[in-house]
């Protein structure tokens, strides 16, 4: 059984019906029930394909939260081979939020960056639900600058609701941690692909997303406060969340538009989480088409085409 979030309500019922069928099916072979399943099928696929090709801001922050999704750990499992996590800030402590290391991608040696959120209760703990602590941006700095070093492309993999903020992080310097770590990806004189796979953020974001191409999927969000959060802020009621959304421009849509990404990578009918290996299948031809394009231009030229994208994103917005 899926999760099925609220708006999927027709999508339930239909598919609820379907499992009854086959059920019924399964305990009395006399009752042929293929036709009836056929119709509902065809029925519940329609209405998938109605529901997804009209989502609304909210809805699309809702699919972006799924917690089937994707995850850093399903897209590392499957594009990268000899992935080699990494560990530790070499100041602190280790911070699970961050995945960081070596791997093969497609046979190329590349450093892998990304949050993990984690699929139960067990890992979700581990990870801190994806959100970093200054640990997580200081490891990401450290290995970016091990990338820079051995002329390593750099892929990351953004997937946070944003930076973790709690008193010890504050403590220990969160905002300059994302700070450093955003200015160290503006400083690699490597290739840096960045992929929005699930929730883009604030600075816990764009902190390891500052790259050479930002890709989004087509249901993910990038925003520089979460919908709750700007409600509570601009109306001090987070349940005005759906208008924020709306105001706010976090669609991939909508930010592909103002110049904020690069491109978008289709979803199947029913996000990414209906099905993983497609998605994950056309994140890697996006990457390699990038990494392609990019063969050959020497260091200084990544830095400056990079810092020139930013600059003007900021001048577009301005």
């Amino acid at each position: 059984m899926h999760n099925y979030l609220d708006f999927e309500k027709p999508i339930s019922d239909l598919e609820g019906k379907i499992l009854e069928l086959r059920k019924l099916a399964n305990e009395d072979e006399s009752i042929d029930t293929g036709d009836e399943i056929a119709r509902l099928e065809t029925r519940a696929r329609d209405a998938m394909a109605e529901i997804y090709g009209k989502l609304n801001p909210w809805q699309k922050t809702q699919v972006a939260r799924h917690p089937d999704r994707p995850h850093f750990k399903d897209y590392a499992e499957a594009l990268f081979d000899e992935f080699t996590p990494l560990a530790g800030d070499r100041k602190f402590a280790e911070d699970a939020a961050i995945q960081a290391g070596f791997a093969r991608f497609r046979g190329q040696p590349v450093v892998v960056i990304g949050q993990e959120k984690g699929h139960d209760t067990k890992t979700r703990i581990r990870h801190n639900f994806g959100s970093a602590r200054p640990e997580g941006y200081r490891k990401a700095i450290r290995i970016m600058e091990m990338a820079d070093r051995f002329e390593l492309p750099v892929i990351t993999l953004v997937d946070t609701a944003g930076a973790y903020p709690g008193v010890g992080a504050e403590e220990r310097g969160q905002a300059e941690a994302i700070a450093r770590s955003t200015e160290t990806c503006l400083n690699l004189r490597a290739p840096l692909i960045s992929i929005i796979i699930g929730e883009g953020g604030s600075g816990g974001a764009i902190a390891i997303a500052t790259g050479n191409r930002v890709f989004m999927l087509e249901h993910a969000i990038y925003s520089v406060i979460s919908p709750e959060g700007a409600a509570s802020i601009l109306w001090r009621d987070a349940t005005r969340a759906r208008d924020a959304a709306t105001s706010m421009k976090i669609t991939a849509q909508d930010l592909l538009g103002l110049g904020v990404i690069d491109s978008i990578i289709p979803e199947p009918v029913g996000g990414a989480h209906r099905d993983p290996e497609s998605v994950i299948s056309r994140a890697g031809d996006k990457i390699s088409a990038a990494l392609e394009e990019m063969a050959g231009r020497s260091g200084d030229e990544l830095r400056s085409d990079r810092r020139k994208k930013f600059l003007e994103i900021g001048r577009h917005l301005g």
